[in-house]
């Protein structure tokens, strides 16, 4: 016991000591004259960033991320820059995953990994193309990161498609009953239908299968069935705490399936139990109250809470022709401005920056017929 003590102490003085010294050498790069060290002072807020992730200092590492407006900038910054820009954004989403922040998480991990390129954009290995030169090929072989730095790509997938779970198949549950369609995450919902192509469906083997048969799990409101698809998966080991991480994992499978719950099988019922909710997902009636109450003022579930007697009282009104008319009109122009705003930060940004949001690209030509074409996609979708 004693000698545990002793290692943990040592542990937390050694953080403490990184994470000082990293401060004072990054204030003495921050307030370094002269407008020329404008890419040093980047890197070194950069390394900061990361730093403040590996270490599960999420907020400070956020605050940061945003205060430096660096995702503005980073389209014009040399490649080995916008590859450790890459690379602290990732830490960053694995580190908000970790502290629950899943919709964080999956807006920090979904332009890398949605791009099929993830390993080449964090700068650990190459990706076959015929366009590339010799020379080209030397180049970017001298930018690698050494294998002992490198983020592991498997778990990184698994913390995106776990986030994308989390929020796409509650939007999933609700637009069946809204007839609206929402979609989070193009990759995750291209692996719903491959799973769903499939002639003969087994038992889950892979990482990507077990968060598919999750899904389908947290579809049908077996949240247990969904826990034990998603904690089975080994992945998760390679967390430092992986126990805080599971029991986490397992607070937001029970939350997220009773969400999908009361959406699907809410038209049902007239009235519901909070009780009977909290003893079905084992929840708090605590947290069963919070979640609800959430839906309710978010007007996601056209309902009311009697106090009294602890029950979700239904309203069961549905939208008129011209009321869902209009909500989709209101979602397509939410959409094309979405759309229009990334035409413009491409027409800004250069190659560099693809979809407008918080993702540096590595590379040269290819990246840049990479953004050309979006453009042109964008152009032709504002045109229809």
């Amino acid at each position: 016991g004693g000698g545990e003590g002793g290692e943990n102490n040592s542990k937390s003085e050694e953080e403490e000591s990184s994470s000082t010294v990293l401060a004072k050498l990054t204030k003495y790069i921050y307030n370094l004259p002269g407008a020329n060290q404008s890419r040093i002072r980047t890197r070194a807020m950069l390394c900061h960033i990361y730093h403040h992730a590996l270490h599960d200092r999420w907020f400070q590492a956020r605050n940061l991320m945003m205060m430096s407006h660096l995702q503005e900038e980073i389209g014009h910054a040399d490649v080995p820059t916008q590859i450790l820009y890459n690379r602290a954004l990732v830490q960053l989403g694995m580190c908000a995953f970790r502290h629950g922040m899943i919709k964080d998480a999956h807006d920090a991990l979904v332009d890398i990994q949605s791009s099929g390129r993830s390993k080449e954009l964090l700068a650990q290995g190459l990706i076959a193309r015929h366009e590339r030169t010799a020379e080209q090929e030397k180049v970017e072989r001298r930018r690698q990161i050494p294998f002992h730095m490198h983020i592991n790509l498997e778990l990184m997938e698994c913390v995106y498609l776990t986030s994308a779970m989390l929020m796409e198949i509650p939007f999933m549950a609700a637009a069946e009953t809204e007839g609206r369609r929402r979609i989070v995450s193009k990759s995750f919902h291209h692996q719903l239908k491959y799973h769903e192509k499939q002639p003969l469906v087994g038992p889950p083997e892979s990482m990507r299968e077990h968060v598919v048969a999750a899904a389908h799990a947290m579809k049908q409101g077996d949240w247990e069935l969904c826990r034990d698809c998603i904690l089975e998966i080994k992945a998760w080991d390679l967390f430092v705490r992986v126990e805080e991480v599971k029991e986490m994992l397992c607070r937001k499978i029970q939350e997220e399936t009773m969400r999908t719950y009361i959406f699907t099988y809410g038209e049902a019922y007239d009235s519901l139990s909070l009780n009977s909710l909290a003893e079905m997902f084992q929840l708090p009636l605590k947290a069963v109250h919070c979640v609800v109450s959430r839906m309710i003022i978010k007007e996601e579930l056209l309902a009311s809470l009697d106090e009294p007697t602890q029950t979700i009282v239904m309203h069961h009104a549905k939208p008129t022709q011209l009321q869902s008319q209009a909500l989709l009109l209101a979602e397509k122009i939410g959409v094309l401005a979405e759309h229009n705003e990334d035409l413009m930060k491409l027409k800004h940004a250069g190659p560099w920056n693809v979809g407008g949001s918080m993702l540096a690209y590595q590379g040269s030509r290819a990246q840049g017929s990479y953004a050309q074409n979006k453009y042109r996609r964008m152009q032709q979708g504002n045109r229809a």
